[in-house]
């Protein structure tokens, strides 16, 4: 079973070009469920550089699917053995503002669009930079 991947290596993710912030937000929390972004936002913000793309992403599919722990092993290769969206469709990176950077082993950190350190992201020029996909067409 051919395994797919979204994790990438020294790459900057920006924010969307219609992303309506000028400054990254938290992403509101509502009554009851934690959305996607809450959950990214949470692992990413608590623990940077800690975990690639692929560890978030699985997390998340897990955690609100109420998978059990045990069966994360398995459930990780069927999850991956299908191509899944990346953080460039995450709402982190289209709605709330956040640029996220993967070093060059891999491990996910987010920052904030009007921050110093997303700027320097922005202007280096060894760090590889793509856009987080529009939330609608152009």
């Amino acid at each position: 079973m051919k395994l797919h991947t979204t994790n990438s290596k020294n790459t900057f993710i920006t924010v969307a070009d219609d992303c309506p912030l000028e400054m990254a937000e938290v992403p509101p929390r509502r009554e009851g469920k934690k959305s996607v972004a809450n959950y990214q936002f949470d692992v990413l913000y608590d623990h940077p550089y800690e975990y690639t793309s692929d560890d978030v992403l699985f997390f998340v599919y897990a955690t609100r699917n109420a998978i059990p722990k045990d069966k994360w092993k398995k459930e990780r290769l069927k999850f991956f053995s299908k191509g899944q969206p990346c953080f460039r469709a995450s709402p982190l990176t289209k709605r709330y503002g956040w640029g996220i950077h993967s070093d060059n082993n891999g491990k996910i950190a987010i920052y904030g669009i009007g921050t110093k350190e997303y700027d320097n992201f922005i202007e280096d020029a060894s760090v590889t930079k793509t856009k987080a996909m529009r939330s609608k067409k152009a």
